[in-house]
Formats: structure tokens, sequence, C-alpha cells
């Protein structure tokens, strides 16, 4: 078992280098107090800056081993103003730091999946200011359950241009990165490549030609089962939840007559996916989705890295609505909303991360009343 003290030294470095945006006759409680205080109160459950304090001020004997505290535990206002002024840029590329260290120990996949989607915090709004609800795009590294960064748009349909900014932050080199059909466009599939990555986006009737192409070369073939088209394939059978889901992923390699080459250069295969979907009941249900993809990859790759992009669903958009209640928050400081939102994320990475079987709420309820847990969530500590 680690030294959980020297783990938890390493984690106060992070934030050495982190900017102080409040006046220096204002600073009566350290930073990175205030920051490691937010975050495990995030960890156990915490939704704000005065359930915070509380959570803090119960906790404060034990707190006192670990942190300065020269003058107490930090007020609700003091919370906040380190929330709603800290820079959310500066405040990720700290944790960015502190989730590399989390991976040191891992065993790194050689092509790891990472999940880029967006969702929209709707009870951010302003009325006020004018500023409708706060939409996130995320980077999700599918095979560790960590998010790797994000990058926050005042409306959805800025998820284009968030897209290729969110890449410029995080590392993509020798990853597969996956995006729904929203980020199916020319410009991202090409900032992937140059960053060298690969890449699975989804295609929908957003890029009308293409979709068509793509449909049109899979339905022209799929009666002899792509007998003449090289293609890799793979199929799974789940049962649960009263229904049987088989799906079916075809890969084929790009054919040299496709007609959109010139316009998608990085293109070298296209994807399908059939799943069809028996209920306890007899009926039945299908659907079809597409994909083009710079890699021929195997078939089972060309499968995780699908399923892969719908863990960012599963396992990160749900339990942030289900269990961080993140729909309700009513957080309307753009940079507080920003900053929360990340706590929630990042505390999501370590309660995956440690080894017991409980749920995410269980462990969130264990790391409210037992110490010694919540140290081993902080350090990510894996056995």
């Amino acid at each position: 078992m680690a030294d959980v003290s020297v783990s938890f030294d390493s984690i106060i470095k992070h934030f050495e280098s982190l900017p102080d945006p409040r006046h220096t006759r204002n600073r009566r409680h350290e930073l990175v107090d205030v920051i490691v205080i937010a975050v495990s109160g995030v960890i156990v459950g915490c939704d704000g800056p005065t359930s915070i304090e509380r959570w803090a001020k119960a906790k404060e004997d034990w707190l006192r081993e670990l942190l300065a505290l020269p003058n107490g535990i930090p007020s609700r206002d003091c919370i906040r103003r380190v929330l709603s002024t800290l820079k959310p840029e500066a405040f990720q590329t700290c944790f960015q730091s502190w989730i590399v260290s989390c991976l040191v120990d891992c065993e790194m996949d050689s092509q790891p999946t990472i999940a880029i989607d967006g969702k929209t915090l709707r009870r951010s709004h302003d009325r006020a200011a004018g500023l409708g609800p706060l939409h996130l795009v995320s980077a999700w590294a599918s095979e560790y359950s960590l998010t790797l960064g994000q990058v926050a748009t005042e409306e959805k349909s800025n998820e284009i241009t968030a897209i290729p900014e969110l890449i410029e932050k995080i590392d993509v080199k020798g990853a597969i990165v996956t995006i729904d059909a929203m980020g199916c466009q020319k410009e991202i599939a090409k900032k992937i490549v140059t960053e060298k990555g690969d890449y699975v986006l989804a295609v929908k009737e957003n890029q009308p030609k293409l979709y068509q192409a793509i449909q049109a070369v899979f339905s022209g073939h799929l009666e002899n089962d792509l007998q003449h088209v090289p293609h890799r394939r793979h199929e799974t059978r789940e049962t649960g939840h009263g229904r049987t889901d088989e799906r079916y992923y075809y890969l084929a390699k790009l054919p040299r007559d496709f007609p959109l080459q010139k316009e998608w250069p990085s293109v070298k295969a296209i994807g399908m996916v059939v799943r069809i979907t028996e209920k306890s009941d007899g009926t039945t249900s299908d659907d079809v989705r597409y994909f083009i993809v710079s890699r021929y990859l195997s078939g089972p790759r060309f499968a995780r890295a699908v399923r892969g992009h719908w863990g960012i669903e599963n396992s990160l958009h749900w339990v942030l609505d289900v269990t961080f209640d993140e729909d309700q928050s009513r957080t309307r400081n753009r940079h507080m909303a920003n900053n929360l939102s990340w706590l929630r994320r990042f505390a999501i990475s370590l309660l995956k991360r440690h080894p017991s079987t409980h749920s995410i709420k269980g462990k969130r309820e264990i790391a409210g009343w037992n110490n010694d847990f919540l140290m081993q969530v902080l350090v990510a500590q894996r056995a």
C-alpha cells in the first residue's frame, strides 16, 4: 500500500504555480487549502460553497492534519470568491497535471480511446445578463475513466469551434478520438490527424453527401455479406434489463471509387454498426449507424472505440446528472459554474479509480464519514 502522506504532499505540488486571483490583503487562507477542501467536499457530496464549508467545519480536526489552515476553515464566501475568480484554464491545467500523476502506475493502452462530447448545464442560465445555459465539451479517457479536459461554450452550436480548442489542450497522439455526428467536420478530422491521433467519427444526415455515400457502399454489398469489399467485422451479444442486444460491427476499407476522397483525405475506412434489440415481450427493433475512420482498425478495436464513446454518456454524463445532480445546479457565475463542473468531473475520475466495488454514490457516502477512505480516493490509491 502506498504511503498516503507522501502522495498527498505530491497533490499539493500540482497547485503551487496556480495564480491566486485574490488581492494580497484578502488572503487569509492558503489557496491550496481552499482548493483541497473544495475537491474533498465535492467528492463527499457537497454541491456548492455553503455545503463545502459545513462539511469542512465538521472535519476541521482531520483537515488540520493535512493543511496549513492559518485562520481556520475558509468561509463559504471565501470558497465562492476563489471558485468565481480562478481562471478555468489555469485551474484545469493543475488538475491535468494531477491526472497525469494518476496514470503513472497504470499499464497504458497502446492506443487509448478519447471520447469527446458536450453537455449542457441546464439551470445555469442567467436571464438578467442575457446568457443561456452553459455548454461544456469534455474529453473522456474511456479505458481509464478519467476526464482529461473541458472547454465551455455559451451554446451547443458552438461545440464545433470548441472541439479543436479542446484537442489543443489534451494530448491525442497515438489515441483514437471518438466524436458524435456534430463533430464530423473536415477541420476537426484534419486537426486530430495533425496532432498525430486517429479518429472514429459518427456520420448522420448533417453531412448528407457523406452519409449517402457510406450508406450506398454498405447497402450495395450487404446482401452478399460484403464478400467483394475488404472489411473486418466483430459481433457481440448482451442480455440484461429485460432485453437482448446483438451488435454487428463492420469496418470496410475505403473503396477506390469512393466519391468524397478528395474532400476527406484522411479517411481510410468506413464503418457500420447494426444493433438488433429483442425485448422480453418478443418485440424487436433495429438501429444502424455509420462512421468514418482514419485507420483500418481490427474489428474488435473498432467496436471498442464505438462502445468507448457510449461510455462518456453512461460513465460520465449519467453519473453527473443522477449522482451529482448537475442539471439542478443553479450557479450563474460562468467561472464558478465551469470550475464546479470540472471539480465534479475530477471527483468522478478519482472515485472510479478507487478499487472498492461500491457504486459512485456508495463511495461518496463512505468518503463522507471515513477519513481514511477519502484519503485513498484523493491520492488515487488503486489497491
